[in-house]
């Protein structure tokens, strides 16, 4: 099987199911955003020391393809198959909150804005939260044109919370001290 297909070519892509849509539709663009929070995640990952965030941005990783499979699906035929790959609910996000508490916990309480920066792991998490935030203004922005599962909102919105506390988790075991505004 080829890489290429050249059903591109024309600036048309396939979601889900066959439908065609331009590059550019909105759908796209918002599971694009959430691929890239994932890309960004997997350069994090490469550099990162803390044995405690390796686990769970892998577990993320595999839960941000489910986030894109389910935004490329119009037709939600996601809901209604039993593959877990795909599942995104209230555990998936009872998860994050609980990988926040744990780590946040650990680390000294923010009494002031803090500059993104530290290690160079460190600094691709808190790319990586800002890229988050993107995905999830455009699956806002696409929930208000079109239906989506409002979980994936609160999935992308904790997560870009947990990506902060990882970077200061990481900057804090590689001792790098916090810039404050």
């Amino acid at each position: 099987m080829k890489l290429y297909t050249k059903t591109g070519d024309l600036g048309e892509t396939a979601l889900f199911g066959g439908q065609r849509v331009m590059k550019d539709h909105p759908r796209v663009d918002t599971y694009g955003a959430v691929d890239e929070t994932n890309a960004a995640i997997g350069a994090a990952l490469s550099l990162i020391q803390s044995d405690e965030l390796k686990k769970p941005l892998a577990t993320i990783q595999r839960d941000l393809f489910a986030v894109g499979a389910r935004l490329a699906d119009p037709k939600t035929r996601l809901d209604r198959r039993a593959d877990p790959k795909t599942r995104i609910d209230e555990s998936s996000i009872q998860q994050l909150e609980g990988w926040i508490d744990q780590l946040d916990a650990q680390l000294p309480p923010l009494k002031t804005f803090i500059l993104p920066g530290g290690s160079p792991a460190g600094a691709l998490l808190h790319l990586a939260r800002t890229q988050c935030r993107r995905a999830e203004r455009a699956t806002v922005a696409l929930s208000r044109q079109e239906s989506i599962d409002p979980l994936l909102i609160v999935y992308l919105n904790r997560l870009s919370d947990l990506l902060f506390v990882f970077a200061r988790f990481e900057n804090n075991q590689q001792q790098q001290a916090e810039i404050s505004w």
